[in-house]
């Protein structure tokens, strides 16, 4: 096969039925920005997902105590309240789902959480090399497509009267192992077509993905919850497998792979093409051109890096443990706050199942803000480590706050939700975005933009370790009372803002420093008569 020919195969088949329809290409610009639509879809689908299993802990696990009456919120009020009835009725009413409703229910639930993460974070290293040697659209179609299959498996149980807990958990450990496929890709994609200019702002607004997954498969989720549970997790997975096939017809992996220079190019890759060539690239007018060498250097024609060479690229260790503590936190949020808003009485008053996972979306409202706003913050003071230290101790007394004064009122807790949810998900939201498509497009690695995805799977892989302990830790802890699950969270959050301490100080350093005056350092060269450092300048 000729190389012609395998760039054509690396060709999205939806872009080109898009150029034989329209009869000439698009822009570099408008390519930008169905590539940042799409892997906004696709992540946050991904997202979607995950979500099914925090809404039906309650169903499954039913609250031994109370009942709840009335229609959920959208529909009724937010905050229903719950009269309180025997203990036997109540298990006769709500009986839940053997093996989650015994007394060791919440350990059971942690132990499915903690088997979808440990998974997740596992592949997450695995599938970064791959997504560096693989073509990044087909692996991420293959796993979307798993996902959605294994998620939809989880809710079948339902239908098939499955009560074997190894069913369950087998179905949440291979989902695990799929959606690892997603974040090391879709950052990947976003560092091959973006440079670093405003890369923290463009980044924190791409990232409301996570909040908008959560939010879209929280609403989902409940909205058929008085289907039977199983179509909370079957409505989500074919959205994730709708979206893979829509990732494998229209998203392109890397510029080249349409006749664009990449973004992380370390030399103008445009400057060997004819100019002619490059202006009808520019212009939208070429359809079958003939692409040079240097347009060719796609999915399929680069080298990745090792694990341990990326590990060493200056920052990477420091913020893949700082995420670890950070997705503990946030995670534990993801998946056990509706759990909490059900089980909680807040102004007198409970919420419902239904209503307690509508409600927890307002958590991910406050995570949008924090990440567009910890995005904005470091693209202007060039500090990300900075920013991201700072949003993580304020998280503790905001957490504080919350478990101290949430249930004074509904609008309290409302206001204190979504304050956490900003400052928790802030630095998430900048570590796994910009920090991670900087460090994988580093100096050191000579503009091979190929190490994206495995320098991603690093820090997020990392990172998962922390997602999984926080929701198990979280079953264990909350049978003890809520206030030793929340001291949990605030060590969690001190400790990530302590690990990023060396990096914040080297930023303050660099910042106070004062620069060396261009007349000093020329009596310095005359005085010498060396050759200045170039290097040096800036």
């Amino acid at each position: 096969m000729s190389r012609n020919s395998d760039t054509t195969r690396k060709t999205p088949p939806g872009i080109l039925l898009i150029r034989s329809i329209r009869g000439k290409d698009w822009s570099l610009k408008s390519y930008r920005y169905m590539v940042l639509l799409i892997t906004f879809i696709a992540y946050a689908s991904y997202h979607a997902s995950r979500k099914p299993s925090s809404i039906v802990k309650s169903v499954l696990y039913p609250d031994p105590i109370k009942v709840s009456e009335g229609k959920p919120w959208p529909v009724g009020n937010v905050f229903i309240k719950e009269e309180f009835v025997s203990s036997d009725r109540n298990r006769v009413k709500h009986k839940g789902w053997y093996p989650f409703n015994g007394t060791d229910g919440t350990s059971k639930l942690g132990e499915i959480d903690v088997a979808f993460l440990a998974c997740y974070s596992f592949g997450m290293y695995v599938a970064g090399h791959l997504g560096d040697t693989l073509d990044l659209r087909l692996f991420l179609t293959t796993g979307m497509i798993g996902s959605g299959i294994f998620v939809a498996l989880f809710g079948m149980g339902y239908f098939w009267n499955i009560h074997i807990f190894g069913f369950y958990l087998v179905m949440q450990m291979v989902a695990g192992l799929f959606q690892a496929t997603g974040w090391p890709s879709v950052v990947a994609v976003i560092g091959n077509w973006f440079g670093k200019r405003k890369r923290g702002l463009i980044m924190g607004v791409w990232n409301a993905h996570t909040s908008v997954g959560n939010i879209s498969g929280s609403l989902l989720a409940a909205a058929v919850l008085d289907y039977g549970w199983g179509w909370s997790f079957i409505v989500p997975g074919a959205l994730i497998a709708s979206a893979g096939v829509l990732v494998y017809l229209f998203l392109p992996a890397y510029p080249e792979d349409i006749g664009f220079a990449g973004a992380n190019a370390s030399t103008p890759k445009l400057g060997s093409v004819p100019h002619n060539e490059v202006a009808q690239i520019q212009k939208g007018n070429a359809v079958d051109i003939e692409k040079s060498s240097s347009l060719k250097q796609g999915s399929g024609s680069r080298k990745g890096v090792g694990l341990s060479e990326a590990c060493l690229i200056p920052g990477v260790i420091p913020f893949a443990l700082c995420l670890l503590f950070s997705k503990l936190v946030a995670y534990t949020f993801l998946y056990w706050l509706p759990f909490y808003l059900s089980q909680t009485e807040i102004g007198g008053e409970y919420v419902s199942v239904k209503s307690a996972g509508n409600l927890s979306t307002l958590f991910d409202v406050g995570g949008i803000v924090g990440g567009i706003l910890a995005g904005y913050m470091s693209d202007k003071l060039n500090a990300r480590a900075t920013t991201a230290a700072s949003f993580m101790s304020a998280a503790i007394p905001s957490m504080l706050l919350y478990r101290t004064y949430g249930n004074v009122s509904r609008t309290i807790n409302i206001l204190l939700m979504m304050i956490v949810g900003l400052f928790v998900n802030g630095p998430y939201a900048l570590i796994t975005t910009a920090v991670s498509a900087d460090l994988g497009t580093h100096s050191s690695l000579r503009g091979d933009s190929r190490a994206l995805a495995t320098v991603t799977a690093i820090i997020d892989g990392t990172g998962s370790v922390g997602a999984a302990l926080g929701p198990l830790l979280t079953g264990f802890l909350s049978t003890k009372g809520w206030d030793a699950v929340f001291v949990m969270l605030m060590v969690g959050a001190l400790i990530a803002a302590l690990l990023l301490s060396r990096l914040v100080i080297a930023e303050i350093t660099e910042k106070t420093q004062k620069p060396i005056p261009l007349s000093h350092g020329r009596q310095a060269f005359e005085a010498t008569g060396s050759q200045p450092l170039l290097s040096n300048q800036r």
